[in-house]
């Protein structure tokens, strides 16, 4: 087969881009190095839509920033993504940053997004648990949170349900140009290529000899508390930026949790380890925002790598190499940005080079996830009395049933690994990490997959939690 549009990554570009292109009559691949979509920067980051307030003005960041945000209300609803605009809180901790905010103030005017400058008092009477230190804040009422794996998941789902074909573990080693089209591995043919790899595009680059982008990979570690108080924190908390980025958050999320990170190194590509130096820094800067964190409410640390151009703006056009686009460079506020950079892409360069028909049978709706705690203990009981499965709880810390992650199984963008189902429902992710229900989910899963527990990996492919089905010492997870 001769696909219209081959789509390397499947971070949230590639999935915009997917499900935006799911609704023409093209046929279109998404291919994805890992086991699962949103499997690296898009699905470990600050889970933050930004208000557009702190990008400079004209650039790339600022334009889809403030576009993207405005996206999300529909998007979210369409696609059964939990979102809350639940505003965000930008702190001066001392004289000078006051000063900072100001001028963050009138960037967020230039940027047409609406922020007010806060007193101490004002901040204390919107956050009454933060440090003495705060001097005083710029509230950005359109700020929200997000869950944003589910949000890859989802808008990956919806572009399956209408014929998009995805190949998971398929990093992309060779691309041959041809006149008419381009061949990969040797085996996939597309027409026109578009290069959303995240840290590794600048090497998709270089297989078709273009080296004018590098692509500089930064750590951030991140510490997740449990959800131990549901107000502890309303809004979502930063310092004022520095060059290094936004700096370190705290906000709640989507899930009841709290957050909070980022650090910001350089690193390897692949490095996702967390250290102790790295987290004490974290919660040494955290603590100049809100005085007495429980840190022993952490549940778990995590960290992500995201790519950052060295010009410090997205990069998204047609490269010298006729039909191969490259939208590069997507670190923070990308997130915010990928569905109004995937709108542009489509209409200001695609548009110009394949047509582009509408399908009749298009819906931009996925069948809604069931949440049977979210119900009232009415509706719970005729669940149950449909589906038995709808009163087995599966993970106790979360309280997910066996129907509910059943249900999940059978969806067309499933787990197959342990930490996919972890992502998509919260198995295994409460205080116990997965230390009662993970036996359950993995046969569950493998009774899905036809296969024996142990065939299951935690993410990647060798990533074996039981012994090694192939016999083999390695194992990825140890």
């Amino acid at each position: 087969m001769i696909y219209d549009i081959g789509i390397i990554g499947a971070g949230v570009i590639g999935c915009f881009l997917a499900r935006d292109l799911a609704k023409y009559r093209l046929k279109v691949a998404v291919f994805e190095k890992n086991n699962d979509v949103g499997n690296e920067a898009s699905g470990a980051n600050s889970a933050i839509i930004h208000s557009g307030y702190d990008p400079l003005p004209h650039t790339n960041k600022a334009k889809y920033n403030v576009l993207g945000n405005q996206m999300y209300d529909q998007i979210c609803k369409d696609l059964d993504v939990p979102f809350q605009r639940i505003g965000s809180l930008t702190l001066a901790v001392q004289p000078s940053d006051i000063e900072t905010l100001q001028m963050l103030h009138q960037r967020a005017k230039e940027n047409h997004v609406e922020t007010q400058l806060l007193s101490q008092e004002e901040v204390l009477k919107l956050e009454p648990n933060l440090s003495k230190q705060v001097l005083g804040g710029l509230y950005a009422p359109s700020a929200g949170i997000i869950d944003p794996f589910n949000l890859c998941v989802h808008l990956m789902e919806n572009a399956i349900d209408h014929h998009v074909q995805l190949f998971l573990n398929t990093p992309i080693q060779e691309i041959e140009k041809k006149e008419d089209r381009f061949v990969l591995n040797q085996k996939y043919q597309v027409k026109i290529l578009i290069n959303c790899a995240g840290v590794h595009a600048d090497e998709i680059n270089h297989l078709l000899g273009i080296d004018s982008v590098s692509i500089i990979p930064r750590k951030g570690e991140y510490l997740v508390l449990d959800h131990f108080q549901s107000d502890w924190i309303r809004h979502t908390l930063f310092l004022v930026p520095s060059d290094q980025g936004k700096g370190v958050l705290i906000s709640p999320t989507t899930s009841q949790n709290y957050l909070i990170g980022p650090s910001a190194s350089v690193c390897l590509k692949e490095d996702k380890d967390t250290d102790k130096p790295t987290l004490l820094e974290i919660k040494k800067t955290a603590s100049k925002m809100v005085a007495d964190i429980p840190f022993s409410q952490t549940i778990r640390t995590f960290a992500g790598v995201r790519p950052t151009p060295k010009n410090h703006d997205f990069i998204i056009e047609e490269t010298t190499v006729s039909n191969f686009i490259q939208v590069v460079g997507i670190e923070s506020p990308g997130l915010t940005a990928a569905p109004a950079i995937s709108k542009m892409v489509i209409e200001s360069i695609l548009s110009k080079k394949i047509p582009l028909h509408l399908k009749k049978t298009y819906r931009p709706t996925i069948k809604k996830y069931l949440k049977i705690q979210e119900l009232s203990f009415a509706k719970r009981n005729q669940w149950i009395k449909k589906n038995p499965n709808y009163g087995e709880i599966v993970c106790k810390c979360e309280k997910i049933t066996k129907g509910e992650i059943l249900d999940c199984l059978s969806r067309s963008c499933p787990p197959h690994s342990i930490k996919g189902l972890k992502k998509r429902l919260r198995v295994g992710f409460g205080k116990c990490q997965g230390g009662m229900c993970q036996p359950q989910a993995l046969k569950l899963l493998a009774e899905k997959k036809h296969c024996q527990p142990n065939q299951i990996p935690y993410d990647s492919l060798k990533s074996w939690i039981l012994d090694d089905p192939l016999g083999g010492k390695e194992n990825e997870n140890r």
